[in-house]
């Protein structure tokens, strides 16, 4: 089987609560995505989704993933795109770093692999844990009381796992902590994320102010060595996000033991391929994870639930499903929310069918 052409859609994901907002004034209304398609000469044809939150939050931005493919492209031609770990080295010899551009094409590899065998990516990625897979719903930065309403709505809908974004006024995210777990279960899980937005001495500053309050800290400074020194001075649960973009630094934050979770994201780490390395290391060390992905619509939701349901469940603190945040399906059959919970399907490759007449005329072709 050999890749005959690589082609790209643009399509625009508004959301249903119109805008996301989040530190340091940063806030996105419609996402920008690129869904992928990697065809081959068996007829068969995967595909793959790119989407970045905005040009400010990783080192990756929307036109940047089109640009990409037709840089990188070419190199993959008359490639197998069943032997993933070959074609990843093909694809970083061809291209150095730029792992969100190789995501989708790698994406689109595994569900053109799932197709051929005949099994679901999940079954592929070492297999389906339990019945379902558990969400948290992020919460856009708000005032104290709207952000605790929005919580309030989603709790009922079934979800107990929330990521409170916060990382702007001190005492307005003290605030903001404050109100949202106060309506909150016991058994209900609370994340506070500041996505880097806290200088050092104001991370620390929150985390002793909430020091009575069980909820995680996620992110609070830009760089991993900010994040230890906080780290060290709070007895908080502690995630890990934006600095996780390597084996190295997981290995860097299992010796300092500055993250008890840490989060995967599909597309910051170049696709399922290297993000199953790291999530087949974290489980070797005992740590758990948010398995996801930077944004999407229905085609990043499948990819994110078959790595979900293939992680083992001990290991698995929250993953979620992007496509009930925004309007637009762009394909059939992909993992829906029930009472806060998400299911991998069980057909072959990804298990979805790209609804076409969203995805509209190609952007990009390569063949």
């Amino acid at each position: 089987m050999k890749i005959t052409r690589i082609f790209a859609h643009r399509v625009d994901l508004p959301l249903h609560e119109t805008t996301y907002k989040w530190s340091g004034g940063k806030s996105v209304t419609v996402f920008d995505s690129t869904i992928v398609g990697v065809e081959t000469d068996t007829g068969l044809i995967g595909y793959g989704e790119v989407c970045p939150l905005g040009p400010f939050y990783l080192p990756a931005y929307a036109e940047g993933v089109r640009s990409g493919l037709r840089e990188l492209g070419p190199h993959l031609i008359g490639e197998d795109p069943r032997e993933l770990t070959k074609l990843n080295h093909r694809m970083d010899a061809a291209l150095k770093g730029h792992p969100y551009v190789k995501s989708g094409i790698d994406i689109a590899c595994w569900d053109i692999l799932g197709q051929a065998t005949g099994l679901p990516v999940c079954v592929l990625l070492g297999g389906r844990y339990g019945e379902s897979v558990r969400l948290y719903r992020a919460i856009s930065q708000e005032d104290p009381e709207i952000m605790a309403a929005k919580v309030a709505g989603y709790r009922a809908e079934g979800y107990t796992r929330f990521q409170l974004k916060v990382g702007g006024d001190p005492d307005l995210d003290i605030a903001r902590i404050r109100a949202v777990r106060s309506i909150l279960q016991p058994t209900d899980r609370l994340v506070a994320d500041a996505n880097t937005g806290w200088t050092q001495h104001d991370a620390v500053r929150v985390a002793r102010a909430v020091r009575d309050v069980d909820v995680y800290i996620e992110q609070p400074c830009l760089t991993y060595e900010e994040c230890l020194a906080v780290r060290r001075q709070t007895d908080h649960a502690f995630v890990l996000d934006e600095n996780i973009d390597s084996l190295d630094v997981l290995l860097r934050a299992r010796a300092d033991l500055a993250a008890d979770v840490v989060n995967l994201k599909i597309s910051k780490l170049g696709g399922l391929t290297k993000t199953r390395q790291a999530r087949d290391l974290c489980v070797s060390m005992g740590i758990a994870m948010t398995l996801e992905d930077s944004w999407g619509g229905d085609i990043t939701t499948a990819a994110i639930a078959h790595l979900a349901h293939s992680t083992p469940e001990a290991y698995r603190f929250t993953s979620t499903d992007f496509n009930s945040y925004v309007t637009v399906s762009t394909a059939e059959n992909a993992p829906q929310r029930v009472n806060g919970y998400m299911s991998a399907g069980t057909a072959p490759g990804l298990g979805i069918r790209p609804r076409l007449d969203v995805l509209g005329r190609r952007v990009v072709e390569v063949a």
